[in-house]
């Protein structure tokens, strides 16, 4: 009999750090989906979050389904808190195999002649720095071990313009450049660094601000498969970058949207 063969796919033993691994209310999230699926195939998650109480929904889901999971708060705009969790983290499971940097907020309306500021530092602290510092934190580890994975979620928006926004696709578009250049200083270190670019997902942060059945089919029929997307979507794009199944895959950009990225549909 053939022996069988192990599954690329599989986490065992791995230690992953997902930001943003709650989600707004019982949905599910992409962090959250992330999380859920890493843990599937075998890893151990630490869960961060600035709202504790949304990563523990998500530690609970994890647990009901056999897995392990810790949760901690963290403030990731700030680099002490994050080196100081990362420390903790690695006390608690092990030292980071995988980072997912998914955090990420909408930040303020506006173009370049009205835009608070303020409010772009603040969202740009968020939505760039703290992948740069929670990076910072897991890297040592990865590179002392010679391995390695970091997966930063970026948006479609960064790689399209059309956005109403100036911050948005601005900080989206920023990962995505930031991503291309931290696979070119760690892939000698064994690290791989790659982008997810999420389309129109309809995810809690969507639904919970309020949409109505004409947008949301709207929405869906942009993309070229005209199917909905979730978080799961998401997810199981994090763990195949996660996982040795992508182990000949850096500095990748990609798109997880239904096609919306690759044309337009065709009519008739």
């Amino acid at each position: 009999m053939t022996a069988a063969v192990p599954s690329a796919f599989a986490l065992d033993g791995k230690v992953a750090v997902v930001t943003g691994a709650g989600s707004r209310s019982d949905g599910i999230g992409n962090g959250r989906a992330a999380s859920i699926l890493l843990a599937r195939h075998g890893a151990r998650v630490a869960l961060i979050d600035e709202n504790a109480d949304w990563a523990e929904a998500t530690r609970k889901m994890i647990e009901a389904d056999g897995g392990t999971a810790r949760v901690y708060r963290c403030d990731v705009t700030d680099e002490s808190a994050c080196r100081d969790t990362v420390a903790q983290i690695t006390d608690d499971l092990g030292a980071p195999d995988i980072l997912v940097n998914n955090v990420g907020i909408g930040g303020p309306d506006g173009t370049a002649l009205d835009v608070d500021m303020a409010a772009w530092d603040k969202a740009m602290a968020v939505n760039v720095s703290s992948m740069v510092l929670m990076s910072r934190a897991c890297l040592p580890a990865m590179i002392d071990r010679g391995a390695g994975s970091i997966v930063n979620i970026a948006s479609v928006a960064g790689i399209l313009g059309g956005h109403t926004k100036l911050l948005y696709p601005t900080s989206k578009g920023a990962v995505v450049q930031m991503t291309r250049a931290m696979a070119t200083h760690h892939g000698r270190d064994g690290v791989r660094v790659n982008c997810i670019c999420p389309g129109m997902v309809y995810t809690p942060m969507v639904y919970t601000r309020g949409m109505d059945d004409k947008l949301r089919e709207s929405r869906k029929n942009r993309s070229l498969l005209q199917v909905e997307g979730e978080g799961w979507d998401v997810g199981n794009a994090v763990a195949f970058l996660a996982s040795d199944a992508a182990r000949w895959i850096t500095g990748v950009i990609l798109p997880v949207d239904a096609g919306a990225t690759a044309g337009r549909h065709r009519e008739g």
